[in-house]
C-alpha cells in the first residue's frame, strides 16, 4: 500500500479483549476490528501500549495478528506494534508480522532498558530492516523513557526508505513544526494522543493513532474530518464535548479507563490483563461520573 492509504485517517490503537478465562477473545476482536472499519476508521493498529501488548507472549501477539488480518481482509491495513524486551525478539515478531499479511508495523523502543541514541538507534534499525513492510516510528518518552528527536528521525528517514510515518506522543506539539522543517512531507505525521488531535492536526497531521475510537468510533472519525477540513472552529463543539473523554488517554491507568468506556457504550469489557486490575472503590465512581455525564449528552442524543 502506498503512504496515503497507510497513514491518513482514524486508526484505532484497538484494545486487546480478554474473556472471563483471561485468554485473549478472538472471537470479540474480529468483531470489534469490523464494527471500527463500518464507523469509517482506515486501519487497525493492535499490539501497542493501549493493546497491553507488554503482558501478551510472542504466540498470543501472533495469533491476534492473524485474527485482525482474516478479519479485515482487503479493507484496511492492520498495522502492529513491534516491541519487545530484545532487539531479536522485536525482530522475529517484525517478520512474523509480514508473514501473517500485515501491511506495515509500527516501531517501537524495547521494553524496560531505555539508554543511547547509538544503542536505541541500532535496536529499530534491526526492526526497521528485518521486514521491507513500510514502518510507523512510535515516539513515546512518557511511557518508553526514550526520546526520539526529530533530527534522530530525520536520520532514520535518511536511511530507510520503509520509514514512512511517525506517531508523535511526546506531548510537545512543537515537534510537528520541527519535523516539518527538517523532512518537508518526507514522513507523514501522525497524533498519539487523544487529547492533543485537533492541535495535531492543525500542525500538519494527516493520521490519528487513536484511544477512544474504540468507544466512540463515529465520534472520533467525525472529529477527525471536521478538524482536517476547517480547522479548529469546525471541530470545536464536538472537541467540547469529547476531551474529558479523550483526556482519559493520556494518564496512567488508561487501558482500565478506556476499557471501562467500551463496556460503558456496550463496546466491549472492562476485563485487563494482570498486573492490570480492574478499577474499583472511589476511582471507579470518578471515572463513571465522567464517563457517563458524556454519554448522557452525547451529541446526537
Amino acid at each position: 500500500m502506498s503512504k496515503p492509504s497507510l497513514w491518513r485517517g482514524v486508526i484505532p490503537a484497538i484494545t486487546t479483549p480478554f474473556a472471563a478465562d483471561g485468554s485473549v477473545d478472538h472471537a470479540f476482536l474480529a468483531t470489534h476490528a469490523r464494527q471500527l472499519l463500518d464507523a469509517g476508521c482506515t486501519g487497525i493498529v493492535a499490539l501497542g501500549s493501549l493493546g497491553e501488548a507488554a503482558t501478551l507472549s510472542f504466540d498470543e501477539k501472533v495469533a491476534i495478528m492473524r485474527t485482525l488480518v482474516e478479519a479485515v481482509g482487503t479493507r484496511a491495513p492492520v498495522i502492529p506494534g513491534i516491541a519487545a524486551l530484545s532487539t531479536d525478539e522485536g525482530v522475529r515478531l517484525a517478520r512474523e508480522a509480514k508473514a501473517a499479511g500485515c501491511a506495515g508495523l509500527m516501531v517501537l523502543p524495547p521494553y524496560v532498558y531505555s539508554t543511547d541514541w547509538r544503542e536505541m538507534g541500532a535496536h529499530v534499525r534491526a526492526v526497521i530492516t528485518a521486514t521491507d513492510l513500510p514502518c510507523l516510528l512510535y515516539n513515546n518518552p512518557v511511557a518508553y523513557k526514550t526520546d526520539f528527536s526529530p533530527e534522530q528521525i530525520a536520520q532514520l528517514a535518511a536511511e530507510h526508505p520503509n520509514v514512512q510515518a511517525v506517531k508523535e506522543s511526546s506531548g510537545d506539539v512543537r515537534r510537528f513544526a520541527a519535523l516539518k522543517s527538517l523532512l518537508g512531507d518526507r514522513l507523514a505525521l501522525l497524533v498519539g494522543m487523544d487529547d492533543a488531535i485537533v492541535e495535531g492536526v492543525a500542525m500538519g497531521a494527516t493520521g490519528w493513532i487513536a484511544g477512544l475510537v474504540n468507544a466512540y468510533p463515529r465520534e472520533s472519525v467525525q472529529l477527525f474530518e471536521q478538524a482536517r477540513d476547517g480547522g479548529y472552529a469546525a471541530a470545536a463543539d464536538l472537541y467540547a464535548w469529547f476531551l474529558p473523554l479523550l483526556r482519559l488517554d493520556t494518564v496512567p491507568k488508561f487501558v482500565q479507563l478506556i476499557k471501562l468506556v467500551q463496556q460503558e457504550t456496550g463496546m466491549g469489557s472492562e476485563r485487563v490483563r494482570a498486573p492490570r486490575l480492574a478499577l474499583e472503590g472511589a476511582e471507579r465512581e470518578a471515572a463513571l461520573r465522567v464517563i457517563r455525564t458524556a454519554h448522557a449528552n452525547r451529541p446526537g442524543c
